[in-house]
Formats: C-alpha cells, structure tokens, sequence
C-alpha cells in the first residue's frame, strides 16, 4: 500500500494528532530493559536510543533532558515523498519550536517541546489550512461569489 507523495495534498491532509503523555529520549547500552515499551528506537554507534514514556523512563532509573509531546500526522506519506518533513519542520522553526521527526511506515511523528504541543498542533492546522487555498496564477484575479474552490483547482 503506497502513500501519498504529492506535497500540496499532503500538506492539506496533514491532520495533526497529539498522542497523550509525555515522552523523553535516553539510550543504552546493548539491550532494551525488560518490561520497557519504546514507540521508537535507533541504533547508534554509542548506544541505542529510545524514546519512552517519561513515567517509564523514571521507573527504569534511565536518565533524559528532553521532554516531549508526540504528534502523529495523519496523513499516509510516502517514504520517498519529498518535502513534507522540511515544511513541518520550517514551519514549527519559524514559531521558535525543535521538531524531532520519525518516519515510519504510514506516518510521520513529531516530537515537539511537551509545554508547546498544542501550540505546535495548532500552526500545523493552521498551515495545513493554507496549504488547501488554492492558488493563484500570477495577474490572474481573486475568484468571485460564482467560483468553487477545489483544493488544487478554481472550477468556473
């Protein structure tokens, strides 16, 4: 099953969802501690990350200095489909917020500052808002009370 690719369609049907909890990056070293869940993990040269429930991070005694709210895009992206992850991300930048992002299979997730993820879900509603406008050619005028605006195209 393929997801979408098409940047403006993306974008338009991004739909942003705040995941409940708080969730915190920390690594190990070797293997993932008995009765801890990651949502992701990454192997790396020095250990393998993992991000956690806090709540789960604190009763394994792991240690973490970022704290974050997970927002999955609704949207199936496409893993090659190009340009949805610097758009969020320039996005978010441009309020002042860190993005951490993960693709998986279907969707993207985000990891924004705990104490800003609903301001993060808002801008990308917001964006996703503007992203379905659709858009004008250059000297072309305003479409009038006649015209019915598609997502991608002005029908007269």
């Amino acid at each position: 099953m393929s997801g979408e690719t098409d940047l403006r369609e993306l974008l338009t049907t991004m739909r942003p969802r705040p995941n409940p909890g708080r969730y915190v990056f920390t690594t190990v070293d070797g293997e993932i501690p008995p009765g801890l869940r990651p949502v992701v993990t990454v192997a790396e040269d020095e250990g393998l990350t993992l991000v956690v429930r806090q709540r789960d991070a604190d009763a394994a005694g792991l240690k973490y200095d970022y704290v974050a709210g997970w927002i999955t895009l609704g949207v199936h992206s496409a893993l090659d489909a190009v340009g949805l992850t610097a758009a969020v991300a320039r996005e978010l930048a441009a309020a002042g917020l860190s993005c951490n992002v993960v693709a998986g299979f279907h969707h993207d997730h985000l990891f924004v500052p705990y104490r800003q993820a609903a301001r993060a879900v808002r801008l990308l509603e917001d964006r996703s808002r503007r992203s379905g406008r659709p858009r004008r050619r250059e000297g072309e005028p305003p479409p009038g009370p006649d015209v019915m605006e598609g997502a991608d195209r002005v029908y007269r």
